[in-house]
């Protein structure tokens, strides 16, 4: 099959979920599919290049995708208007188009309707009310351009069972077929550990509704129960990072290091490695890979439950991790538990590890290879 993703935003320029995602399943479909790439020119040299056995199209140069923390939407507007002429009327069987930031769905429907070519749209999380919550009464747009995204594809492929439900439940009534996300697994056993003995690890984006402080909060409370440090480690960096190191340095928690944005994967790895749990105490996720990357490492995730947090469709709790309360004296109830109880850590890594195994990119890439076929255009499916 000949398949295109297009996705603004191209790992490893720009490192997150989604990037990731279609980073390691374009360069595994590559080994028997001619696989494209269609994102923003992020690499020196020509427009169009071979990497990774994927052939990238920059489609115009690289903007600042965030504005005050927030995605900006001229980026996407500008990276849409671009697509187009790059992307329309060539042959792919199948176009993936990542559905956030909306605008560049609407280019890729343009290719379905001027060539023989099917969409696909992966989708990795609905906002639908939390519009307004975003941008107050502006949030009336963004929904409105969310709700006809949601009806412009014919087969729309969400990253969990939560997302699906989500879907559903925002009127969507597409061809819905669940291809999670993924892991490479054997790839993280090889990553040593790094020199660092965490207790408690967090990788992500330093952004209000990932709730950072509160695992501040709960970490100086479990020092308190525990009547020693809790060593403490953040990887990631956003707009939350100034305000959250004043208060790491106000309640003296010489313990909890910032370790800012890590340009290697692997040193991310090595200290999720040296931890004994993960902590994600935000309240609105699609299906993190953080997570994944943690189980395959044997490390338990400690996620909060709350409606719009498709963390907890990951985390089996008490099996490969565990959900609480949305609430800091819940996460310190948790984090003393768990490096108290070697036997439940050790129970509870396990199930993490086992888990991680089972979401082995090989196995999900050959879950979307069904998809694809079943989707793709009639006339090319006979040739």
């Amino acid at each position: 099959m000949k398949i295109a993703f297009v996705y603004d935003a191209v790992f490893p320029w720009e490192k997150g979920g989604a990037q990731k995602r279609v980073w390691e399943l374009a360069r595994r479909l590559a080994e028997d599919h001619d696989v494209h790439l269609y994102g923003m020119h992020y690499w020196d040299g020509p427009a169009v290049m071979e990497r990774d056995g994927i052939t990238y199209h920059g489609v115009c140069e690289p903007y600042d995708l965030y504005t005050d923390g927030r995605r900006a939407i001229p980026p996407a507007v500008k990276f849409a208007a671009s697509l187009g002429p790059e992307l329309v009327g060539t042959e792919y069987d199948i176009v993936d188009c990542q559905q956030f930031p909306y605008f560049p769905v609407l280019a890729s429907k343009l290719q379905e309707l001027t060539a023989d070519t099917s969409l696909v749209v992966t989708w990795y999380e609905v906002w639908d009310d939390y519009w307004y919550d975003y941008l107050g009464w502006k949030g009336v747009f963004g929904k409105a351009i969310e709700q006809m995204t949601m009806r412009t594809p014919e087969t729309i492929v969400p990253i969990s069972s939560f997302i699906r439900d989500d879907l559903v439940e925002a009127g969507g009534s597409r061809e819905m077929t669940v291809v999670e996300n993924g892991v490479d697994y054997q790839g993280i056993q090889e990553i040593p550990a790094a020199d660092e003995d965490w207790d408690v690890v967090y990788v992500g984006r330093l952004a209000e509704h990932k709730n950072v402080a509160w695992l501040l909060e709960a970490v100086e409370a479990a020092e308190d129960r525990l009547g020693r440090p809790v060593e403490t480690c953040i990887v990631g960096d956003g707009p939350e990072r100034e305000r959250l190191e004043g208060i790491a340095a106000e309640r003296d928690l010489e313990n909890v290091v910032f370790q800012g944005f890590v340009e290697e994967d692997e040193d991310v790895i090595g200290h999720v490695k040296a931890a004994d749990v993960f902590v994600l105490p935000s309240i609105r996720e699609g299906f993190p890979n953080t997570i994944l990357e943690a189980n395959a490492c044997g490390v338990p995730s400690l996620v909060v439950d709350h409606p719009e947090n498709g963390s907890t469709a990951v985390v089996q709790d008490g099996r490969t991790g565990f959900v609480v309360d949305p609430d800091p004296a819940a996460i310190t109830d948790q984090i003393a538990e768990v490096l108290t109880d070697d036997v439940l850590l050790s129970a509870v890594s396990a199930g993490a590890r086992e888990y991680g195994a089972a979401h082995d990119w090989d196995e999900i890439v050959a879950d979307l290879e069904d998809v694809y076929r079943a989707v793709r255009p009639r006339r090319r499916r006979v040739a």
